[in-house]
């Protein structure tokens, strides 16, 4: 007889999941790229969603600049200079200059985006567990910036009923801890438009002395300024090693897609350390730079016909805006972006309701709900932030759309 083999059952062996990292679950979504899953479902259902989430100007690119790249002789497509092109850094150098900012060559390194200069001043300002302290609301990836650089975010509100102004020095102050090692800000701001006074810098500048802090300055939308005068941290006396500005082309020439930021500050022992950062990405983008660098060549009064449309745009938003029952808006300054508040019980909820459940003559728009720009929790619920980067019929279509919604939301309040 055949020998019997005694089989066993065969036990599954049990792996332990594959991990993430806390950091990358700790991560936020885009407030303003969060909902494209919904608006794309919308866009499948026919319907018109008018991008009023996210700041990507309408406004054409200068021919030049995509000149330099398409006639551009270039046989092999080499890696840059860790800083930058020599020749881009010195026509940036002498575009501060015009603005009447010292700033030479030298001191000037060429980033990834505007991104990446927030980044790296992040990583070489402060250490691990470090705070930075930033008006809120923000430039939402700020809160994912902090993460990333395991830094934290530590916040003090403005307010809607002062149009966003800066808030008193004292609320700095009082948020000082031995691990605060700089101060954040962005203007012209991004959600809210208000353009920082001198006055107001001024003050920063003197509490950054006081308790040796650096200060952070994002100058993304310098050139759109409507109503006050720009003041940029860096014409500050005194205050060279402590300034750090973060800069990009993107909204300036309406050139997002190239990709190229700058950090500029006078702080040699600081730029060594921000160069040996940069130098793990070993160079910004070379097609970018021969765009960026055409850019230094428009005429003076390139921004002149820009700036009068934005403002033009502003003026049509907010007057649509505040002839809606509820709706609170104030008037910003600069940049553009709009936030108001809504007589709705939640803006995120609003907002997914606008592109799930919500048409209007085949049409609905996509918003960017407030809260995602707040690191307190229980503010901005009832806000949004919208672009005025389309042109003025769209934004009247767009606000045609958003006033019947407002009376149709099941959640409207008041």
């Amino acid at each position: 007889m055949p020998e019997k083999r005694l089989i066993l059952p065969v036990r599954p062996i049990f792996k332990p999941m594959l991990q993430i990292s806390q950091r990358g679950l700790a991560l936020p979504p885009s407030p303003y790229r969060r909902l494209t899953p919904y608006a794309e479902a919308a866009r499948q259902r026919g319907l018109t969603v008018h991008p009023l989430n996210i700041g990507q100007p309408d406004i054409e690119t200068p021919p030049s600049m995509l000149a330099a790249v398409q006639q551009a002789d270039i046989r092999v497509l080499e890696y840059g200079p860790t800083a930058g092109y020599p020749s881009y850094r010195q026509k940036l150098a002498e575009y501060y200059q015009r603005l009447g900012l010292p700033v030479a060559a030298d001191d000037i390194l060429v980033t990834t985006g505007g991104s990446e200069s927030i980044s790296f001043a992040l990583l070489a300002c402060l250490n691990p567990g470090d705070e930075f302290i930033v008006p809120e609301p923000f430039y939402g990836p700020y809160n994912a910036f902090a993460i990333a650089t395991g830094t934290h975010v530590v916040a003090v509100a403005s307010h809607l009923e002062n149009d966003f102004a800066l808030p008193p020095i004292a609320e700095f102050e009082r948020r000082i801890t031995p691990r605060t090692k700089a101060i954040l800000i962005c203007s012209p701001n991004n959600p809210t438009g208000y353009v920082y006074s001198r006055q107001e810098l001024e003050q920063l500048k003197e509490l950054c002395l006081r308790h040796n802090l650096y200060l952070l300055s994002d100058e993304a939308y310098r050139e759109f300024c409507y109503d006050d005068a720009f003041t940029s941290a860096l014409s500050l006396a005194g205050a060279d090693e402590h300034v750090v500005l973060l800069d990009t082309i993107s909204k300036r020439y309406s050139a997002c897609g190239a990709r190229i930021g700058a950090l500029v500050t006078k702080n040699k022992a600081l730029r060594d350390v921000i160069f040996k950062l940069a130098q793990l990405r070993v160079c910004p983008p070379g097609l970018g730079q021969l765009l960026a660098e055409a850019a230094a060549d428009l005429p003076e009064n390139y921004f002149d016909h820009t700036k009068a449309e934005y403002q033009a745009r502003r003026d049509l938003m907010v007057s649509r805006l505040r002839a809606m029952p509820g709706v609170r808006c104030p008037l910003p300054r600069g940049a553009f972006y709009v936030l108001c508040h809504l007589p709705v019980d939640d803006a995120e909820r609003f907002a997914r309701w606008l592109l799930e459940d919500f048409s209007y003559q085949g049409q609905t728009l996509m918003v960017s709900p407030a809260a995602g720009f707040y690191a307190t929790a229980s503010l901005g619920r009832q806000q949004m932030r919208l672009a005025y980067v389309v042109n003025q019929d769209v934004i009247n279509q767009a606000m045609d759309c958003l006033a019947v919604a407002l009376q149709q939301y099941p959640g409207r309040q008041g």
